[in-house]
């Protein structure tokens, strides 16, 4: 896609570890559907600046870069948004991976690990309300998918009223109980890019890191992010004129697959997505999304103990979580 030169319609695949979108994507302040759109696939558009148009690279050192944009965006309802947006990606070494997933990690796992912080800067002359709208910084970060990824995702507990809505699993209609499992307060859901599903998850479940698993290739992946504490909004991005736009998720899995018999699917690939809470800001306010990345890989006995340690699963247990 890259070396064709040529912009699709839709979305520009061109993947990455850590992807930097805006929510919401659905619902009457969406920035992905024109006002009066269906909101199904045909009629959804990846706004150019966050899918096609390149940044400003605005500093360089040996372990990171930031980039700057400025953007001008309109949602499902008209408003307009005009903001800038400031990223700094980095490396992180193994010392600082250990502390912050609270684990050694061992000489016999290889690791590589990179962070962002995104700041999103209201750069118009108009506060951002909920009446109009709010967005939110959504970073994604898409990966391989394999017939033996399974995603794993921890989640709070809440009484017993609030247990049949610890995942919202009904973006792209109800995902089968062959690919979609609770067990023991953890989440599991198939990365295999074979089956096109979405989960979420919202603050009141969400923990500050989740992952997934590739048995296949050995492969351990963990993300961590910014949770501020305290009743804050998310954005909902259900592809649906919505009752409440502010209770969204916080935690997002999406797994690719054929959107329709006959058609092919977008990669195929699966993702690990966290969100910001939805950005009310003042003029010339901003705010910061962190988003963490570590993929270890390598001797199994270790990445099972960083395993069992961060997502409170060993890897035999998130091997056969679909066999039980």
């Amino acid at each position: 896609m890259i070396a064709s030169g040529e912009r699709q319609p839709h979305i520009n695949v061109f993947g990455g570890e850590d992807r930097f979108w805006l929510g919401p994507e659905g619902g009457q302040y969406s920035i992905y559907f024109k006002s009066g759109d269906p909101f199904d696939l045909g009629h959804w558009h990846v706004p150019a600046a966050i899918d096609w148009e390149p940044w400003s690279v605005t500093a360089v050192q040996p372990r990171s870069v930031v980039m700057q944009k400025a953007m001008n965006l309109q949602n499902y309802q008209g408003t307009s948004f005009l903001l800038t947006v400031d990223r700094e990606v980095r490396l992180i070494g193994r010392s600082q991976a250990e502390q912050h997933l609270g684990v050694s990690i061992g000489p016999l796992v290889r690791l590589v690990a990179l962070e962002s912080l995104n700041t999103v800067t209201n750069t118009g002359e108009e506060a951002w309300i909920r009446e109009h709208g709010l967005l939110s910084i959504w970073i994604l970060g898409m990966y391989h998918p394999s017939a033996a990824t399974t995603v794993v995702i921890p989640y709070v507990s809440g009484t017993e009223e609030e247990r049949a809505s610890v995942v919202n699993a009904d973006y792209f209609g109800q995902v089968p109980s062959e690919r979609l499992r609770e067990d023991g307060e953890v989440v599991y859901f198939r990365g295999d890019g074979a089956y096109r599903s979405k989960i979420g998850l919202s603050k009141a479940r969400s923990s500050h890191t989740f992952g997934s698993y590739d048995g296949e290739r050995q492969l351990l992946t963990l993300v961590q992010y910014s949770l501020p504490d305290g009743n804050v909004d998310y954005v909902n991005s259900m592809r649906e004129l919505q009752e409440d736009p502010f209770v969204g998720d916080v935690i997002n899995s999406y797994n690719d697959g054929p959107p329709a018999p006959g058609l092919e699917p977008l990669g195929p690939f699966y993702e690990l997505e966290t969100s910001s809470p939805a950005l009310a800001l003042e003029p010339g306010a901003s705010y910061t999304h962190m988003h963490r990345t570590v993929h270890l890989q390598g001797d199994e006995a270790a990445l099972d103990a960083v395993a069992v340690a961060t997502l409170g699963k060993s890897l035999s247990e998130i091997r056969t979580a679909f066999d039980r």
